[in-house]
C-alpha cells in the first residue's frame, strides 16, 4: 500500500474526540516507527457532520489531521464524503481505507495490523469493539461474559473496518443511510468476492453509552441488551 486514509465521522463529540485523536496519532506513529522511510502516506479526516458543539475546535488542536465540515445528516453519508475527500481513484489499488468513530479509541497496532493483512492479500478487514466504562459495571461484565471475541467472529463495525480502496469503489462505497452503512458495504464486498479477514487482534474501545448518536448503532444495540436481560 502506497497510501492509507482514515475517516472518522463525528456528530457533536467534543468530549470524546480527544481520546479518539490521541489514539489515532499513536496508531499513525506506530506505522512510521515500523515502516520508517517505507511507510505509506497517511491522511486522517474527521468529518464534522452538522456539529453544533466544539468538535471543530478539538480537531484544530491536531494539525496533522484534517477537518471536513458537512451537512450530510447521516453517518453513511459522512463516511462516504470523508472517503471521497481523500481518495484518488487512479491510486485506489494501492490505497487502504480505514474507518473508526469519534467516540472510539483504536489500539496502537490498528493500522500496522491492517497494512500487514493488506500486504498478504486481504481486501477487507473486520475488527471487533469493546464498550468502555460508560456502560455500567454490571452490564459491562454481562456483555463480556456473553461476547467471546475471536478470529472469525461474525461482527461488522464501522468503528473497526478497513478495505482496499479499489474494492471499496467497486462496491459503490458507503451508502447514504442513517445506520448499517457498514453492513451494507460488507454485503456488497462479499458479493464481489472480496478476500476478508475477521480478526479479534485489534479491538477498538468504543463508547458504552446507551443513547448513541446513530439509530440502530452500537449504543442502540447495547440498550437492547440491557432491556432484554
Amino acid at each position: 500500500m502506497d497510501r492509507l486514509i482514515v475517516v472518522v465521522p463525528a456528530r457533536d463529540e467534543e468530549s470524546r474526540l480527544p481520546r479518539c485523536l490521541a489514539a489515532l496519532a499513536d496508531a499513525v506513529q506506530a506505522v512510521e516507527d515500523e515502516f520508517g522511510t517505507d511507510a505509506p502516506a497517511i491522511s486522517v479526516v474527521v468529518v464534522l457532520d452538522r456539529c453544533t458543539d466544539g468538535s471543530a475546535e478539538v480537531v484544530a488542536q491536531w494539525p496533522q489531521f484534517r477537518a471536513l465540515e458537512c451537512s450530510a445528516g447521516s453517518v453513511g453519508s459522512a463516511r462516504r464524503e470523508g472517503v471521497a475527500h481523500l481518495l484518488t481513484d487512479a491510486a485506489a489499488a494501492h490505497t487502504w481505507v480505514a474507518t473508526t468513530d469519534a467516540d472510539s479509541a483504536v489500539p496502537r497496532r490498528w493500522l500496522t495490523a491492517q497494512l500487514a493483512l493488506a500486504q498478504a492479500g486481504t481486501e477487507l478487514v473486520l475488527g471487533t469493539v469493546l464498550p468502555d466504562d460508560e456502560l455500567p459495571v454490571q452490564e459491562r461484565a454481562r456483555w463480556h461474559g456473553s461476547h467471546t471475541l475471536v478470529d472469525g467472529h461474525p461482527h461488522v463495525h464501522g468503528a473497526n473496518l478497513g478495505v482496499r480502496a479499489d474494492r471499496y469503489l467497486q462496491a459503490d462505497g458507503f451508502s447514504d443511510v442513517d445506520s448499517d452503512e457498514d453492513v451494507l458495504l460488507v454485503e456488497a464486498l462479499r458479493t464481489l468476492g472480496a478476500r476478508e479477514c475477521r480478526t479479534a487482534l485489534i479491538p477498538v474501545l468504543t463508547s458504552g453509552r446507551l443513547d448513541g448518536r446513530v439509530p440502530g448503532g452500537f449504543g442502540g444495540y447495547l440498550a437492547d441488551q440491557v432491556m432484554t436481560r
